[in-house]
């Protein structure tokens, strides 16, 4: 799937950030090309299981030493990365015996769904006739979705919306969270096709 993003990704992109991209698309990727890919925190994510303390909290009192100190370390966790080898990491990380670490919730990974054709031809062909010019560019994504326990069940999983934003204005998960009125409108008919396409039925106009 990422290999895939950077390699349409490379067709909007110039110069060393496009090489780049063709470059870590290779299997083996270039190791040159994702330490540079790297140095951008979005590119980072995408690349390998991340891994940030999000919250600390420590001691029992403002006039007292603390006897504990608590960190929830939030991981991003590739499919296809043993979560006991993300733990082991962590605990070579933190390089003391007195510090425990202890999942929670009990990690469960799961498969990653395959890229096919069956589900990759009838959005592209959508996306022709309704936004001409417009490349499909597939992407891992790096946050939490309901899809992770159905792909546990063994069900491949997909997330699309035909939902264009206003790069200038992004406000996702913030407040005052919003969209274009035409975006909403536009997304509605497409999902509508294209779940009609999916299902072997042709959209009712």
């Amino acid at each position: 799937m990422t290999r895939t993003y950077f390699q349409r990704l490379a067709q909007t992109e110039t110069g060393q950030i496009a090489a780049d991209m063709r470059a870590v698309a290779k299997n083996p990727p270039d190791a040159a090309a994702v330490k540079r890919l790297s140095q951008s925190p979005v590119y980072n994510s995408m690349l390998r299981t991340t891994c940030v303390a999000t919250q600390l909290t420590g001691g029992h009192a403002p006039n007292a030493l603390p006897q504990l100190a608590r960190a929830n370390v939030n991981c991003r966790v590739l499919p296809d990365h043993d979560v006991k080898d993300v733990h082991a990491t962590l605990v070579r990380v933190a390089g003391d015996t007195a510090v425990h670490l202890s999942p929670v919730p009990e990690p469960r990974g799961g498969p990653a769904s395959p890229l096919t054709d069956e589900v990759l031809r009838p959005i592209e062909r959508l996306t022709a006739e309704m936004w001409p010019g417009i490349p499909v560019v597939p992407v891992m994504s790096t946050g939490a979705t309901d899809g992770r326990q159905l792909r546990q069940g063994g069900i491949p999983t997909y997330g699309v919306s035909g939902l264009f934003g206003d790069m200038d204005d992004s406000r996702a998960h913030g407040r005052d969270e919003r969209v274009l009125i035409k975006s909403f409108y536009d997304a509605q008919e497409f999902l509508y096709r294209l779940v009609k396409e999916l299902s072997g039925r042709k959209p009712v106009s």
